[in-house]
C-alpha cells in the first residue's frame, strides 16, 4: 500500500484517478483540490466512504497549505493534475492559468522537493512525482504524422503555454535538483464527470434538450479521442512503473474530426433517447466561427508506454462513446446542477 497524492482529484481526469484507485489498488488517497468551478465533490461520491480516501480543499499555490499537506500524508507518489484546462476559457481569461498552472506548479514543486530531500534514502529511492499534461503542449499536426515523446514543444494557445511552461518545471526539478519525476502527455478524454463546457458532453446535452449544436469553423479539425478511464488506468501505470525522467504519450488512437464526433453523438442520441418533437439530431449541426488559433490536428504515438509497461486502450471510440452518452442520459443529477447554473452552453473562447 502506497500513500498517494492526487492534485485536482475532484477535477474531470482526476476524479477518474482517485475512482481507480480506491477500487482498484490498496493505496492510501489524499485529493488536493481549490474546488473552482470544474472541481466537484460529486465525482468523489461513489468511493467517498471509503476510509482510504481523504480531502483537502486547498490551492496548489499556497505554500503553507502543501507544506502543511506532506508534512501529515508524507506521500510516497505525488499525482501532479490540478489545473486550468479550458482552451477557450484561457482566450477569455488566461490570467488563471498563468497562476495555477505555472505559479501552482512551480509551488507544488518546491514542496515536494522539501518533502523528497527530508526522507530517509529508502523512501527516497520510493519516491516520485508524476507531471501529468497534455499534446496540446506540441503544437498543431499536418494531415500526416503523430506526436511522439521526442516531439518538440510548440504551444499555441494560452492554455497549452502554460501546460508546457509547468512541463519545463518539472523537467528542470528533475534535472536540476533530482527530484524523480515522470511525465505524460495525453490526448483529448472523454467519458462520464466531464464538465459540460467541452465538446463531446455539450453536444450530449444540447442534442438531449433540442438546443443548436455548434460545430466550430468547417468540423475538420481533428483529435485522438482517449476514454478517461483508460487514461487512469494508464496513469496509475506510470506513476508506479514508468522510468525516472521519461515521458510517456497515452492516446486513444481513435482520431475523428469535429463533425465526425458530432455526429456520432446524433447518431447515438437518436437511437437511446429519441424525441419526436425535436426529430433527427444532425439537423441541430450549426456551423458557427471558428476558435481563434484553432489547432488542425493532434494525434499520440502512444508505442512507447505499451512496449515498455503493456498499456493499451481497452475502449473503442464508438464503446467509449456510446457508455458516455448512456452515462449522461443516466446521470441528470449530476449534470442538471451544474447546467442550471453554473454553466449553461454559452459560448466561450471567441477572443
Amino acid at each position: 500500500m502506497k500513500r498517494i497524492l492526487v492534485t485536482g482529484g475532484a477535477g474531470f481526469i482526476g476524479s477518474a484517478v482517485v475512482r481507480h484507485l480506491i477500487r482498484q489498488t490498496p493505496h492510501q488517497v489524499l485529493v488536493v483540490d481549490k474546488l473552482t468551478y470544474a472541481g466537484n465533490r460529486d465525482n468523489l461520491e461513489p468511493v467517498s466512504n471509503d476510509p482510504r480516501l481523504s480531502f483537502l480543499q486547498a490551492d496548489i499555490g499556497d505554500a503553507e497549505t502543501m507544506r502543511k499537506a506532506f508534512a501529515e500524508f508524507r506521500p510516497e507518489i505525488v499525482m501532479h493534475l490540478a489545473a486550468e484546462s479550458h482552451v477557450d476559457r484561457s482566450i477569455d481569461g488566461p490570467a488563471a492559468f498563468i497562476q495555477t498552472n505555472i505559479v501552482g506548479s512551480f509551488v507544488l514543486l518546491q514542496e515536494a522537493l522539501r518533502h523528497y530531500r527530508s526522507l530517509p534514502a529508502a523512501e527516497q529511492a520510493a519516491f516520485r512525482f508524476h507531471q501529468i499534461s497534455t499534446d496540446e503542449v506540441f503544437g498543431s499536426l499536418g494531415a500526416d504524422g503523430l506526436f511522439s515523446e521526442t516531439s518538440p514543444y510548440q504551444p499555441n494557445s494560452p492554455y497549452s503555454a502554460s501546460k508546457a511552461a509547468s512541463d519545463h518545471l518539472a523537467r528542470a526539478w528533475h534535472h536540476t535538483y533530482g527530484l524523480p519525476v515522470v511525465l505524460s502527455n495525453c490526448s483529448n478524454n472523454y467519458g462520464p464527470y466531464h464538465f459540460p463546457e467541452k465538446l463531446i458532453p455539450l453536444m450530449i446535452l444540447n442534442a438531449l434538450e433540442g438546443k443548436e449544436l455548434p460545430v466550430y469553423g468547417t468540423g475538420s479539425n481533428v483529435r485522438d479521442w482517449l476514454h478517461v478511464e483508460d487514461h487512469a488506468r494508464a496513469l496509475v501505470l506510470i506513476a508506479g512503473n514508468g522510468r525516472i525522467g521519461e515521458s510517456y504519450n497515452v492516446g486513444g488512437n481513435a482520431e475523428r474530426s469535429n463533425l465526425e464526433v458530432v455526429e456520432a453523438i446524433c447518431g447515438l442520441m437518436d437511437a437511446l433517447a429519441p424525441d419526436t418533437g425535436i426529430g433527427p439530431r444532425a439537423k441541430l449541426i450549426r456551423f458557427v466561427a471558428d476558435r481563434p488559433g484553432h489547432d488542425l490536428r493532434y494525434a499520440i504515438d502512444a508505442s512507447k508506454i505499451e512496449r515498455e509497461l503493456g498499456w493499451r486502450p481497452q475502449e473503442s471510440f464508438e464503446s467509449g462513446l456510446e457508455k458516455t452518452v448512456r452515462w449522461y442520459l443516466e446521470n441528470r443529477d449530476w449534470w442538471g446542477r451544474i447546467r442550471s447554473g453554473v454553466y449553461r452552453g454559452e459560448r466561450l473562447g471567441a477572443g
